[in-house]
């Protein structure tokens, strides 16, 4: 039982530090304007350098990078202080890396649903990855992000990279998890989310209407 309200009790937290829209507090203390207000109206880095600049835009990337960061720390120190051997015993209710995805699935569920944004946010690309560091360790996380970097290269279309780096993420969960479904399942779904976070892009990709890099620069 104790496992379980550590689970949900780390949930809980993960949730709230993603929740916090860092892409809308930089822009109105900073840049006195509403991120939501212009280009795409999300809050997450993209759109971000689009209407602040590389400044701005390096600013939430960092803080919400960040704050997966800091949501995957909380999951090793919940285990260590709550489940009994860190979560590594044979046989535990609540594994170590099970609260490790229940943090991953949190903290992406807090920035796409914020709570203090009427439960809309950003599309949890950055918080995602900083999470991963610390679910996936450095070589998942930089696998990830080599998926990112080659299409995004490739084909001009941050979106593109986002949505392929997202849906990796079940597979992923399945190498690094083997055996420890719950941890496979709450990655997946945690995937699945950010890609269900770029549906319009998705429908702008079939349309053939998405903006590639650059793009408003020649305009």
């Amino acid at each position: 039982m104790q496992d379980a309200l550590g689970a949900a009790g780390l949930f809980v937290a993960a949730f709230l530090l993603g929740s916090i829209p860092f892409g809308l507090i930089i822009s109105k203390v900073f840049y006195h304007t509403d991120l939501r207000e212009h280009g795409s109206g999300n809050i997450g880095t993209t759109n971000a350098i689009r209407t602040m600049g590389k400044v701005g835009g390096y600013a939430v990337f960092v803080l919400d990078f960040g704050k997966g960061l800091l949501s995957g720390l909380l999951a090793w120190w919940f285990s260590w202080n709550i489940l009994p051997s860190g979560g590594l015993a044979p046989g535990v209710l609540v594994s170590y890396d099970t609260m490790l995805a229940v943090a991953f699935l949190g903290c992406v569920w807090g920035h796409v649903f914020s709570p203090w944004l009427k439960f809309k946010g950003g599309k949890g690309i950055a918080v995602a990855v900083g999470c991963l560091f610390v679910t996936f360790g450095w070589v998942g996380a930089c696998l990830e992000l080599l998926i990112f970097i080659v299409l995004v290269v490739a084909t001009k279309r941050v979106s593109i990279g986002s949505i392929a780096a997202a849906a990796a993420c079940p597979f992923f969960a399945l190498y690094f998890f083997w055996g420890d479904w719950a941890a496979v399942a709450f990655c997946a779904v945690a995937g699945l989310t950010v890609v269900w976070a770029h549906r319009e892009n998705i429908k702008r990709l079939r349309a053939g209407t998405e903006s590639r890099i650059g793009d408003r620069k020649r305009a």
